[in-house]
């Protein structure tokens, strides 16, 4: 049954995926873009790795994607400007990824697969989180105060000046 529902979960995040890219629509490039990235979630979860599932729900679903949305639908209001949104190359385009898909093929097959024990799922979130808070703590308090940095530069640099 497991089986059943990763192949069903692979196939809609590889056709999702080529939606976004074959879509005359940006719209509805976008919301096939939500599907791939459920998808994606969908298979970290086969992966036992639920911290990145909900680091891909939580950012790319919940951030890049919804900024993505909000910025087809704000300039679909602009009328002045024709928004081109086809491809001039795809036969190139198709070329090149059928090359690209070959090749991958051909590694997936004449490549020897080793199958690995069965073992019992590890706890990602909290290996993750001591990895963090022990190990990286200096990269990781250092990569904060840089973010820090720059969310005070960004809003000083939004701010309107009183003066003028």
């Amino acid at each position: 049954m497991a089986d059943i529902v990763f192949w069903f979960v692979a196939f809609i995040t590889v056709f999702s995926a080529g939606m976004v890219v074959t879509s005359n629509s940006l719209l509805y490039s976008a919301y096939s873009l939500l599907f791939t990235f459920l998808g994606v979630t969908g298979l970290y979860i086969f992966l036992w790795a639920d911290f990145l599932a909900v680091v891909q729900v939580v950012v790319y679903i919940g951030g890049i994607l919804v900024l993505i949305i909000f910025g087809i639908m704000l300039t679909n209001k602009i009328t002045s400007v024709n928004i081109s949104h086809t491809s001039m190359q795809k036969g190139i385009g198709a070329v090149v990824a059928i090359g690209f898909i070959a090749s991958l093929g051909y590694m997936a097959i004449s490549s020897p697969w080793l199958q690995a024990a069965n073992t019992e799922p590890a706890e990602t979130t909290a290996s993750i989180g001591r990895l963090l808070l022990m190990d990286y703590l200096l990269p990781f308090e250092v990569a904060s105060l840089l973010l820090l940095g720059a969310l005070i530069g960004a809003t000083t640099l939004s701010r309107k000046d009183e003066d003028g």
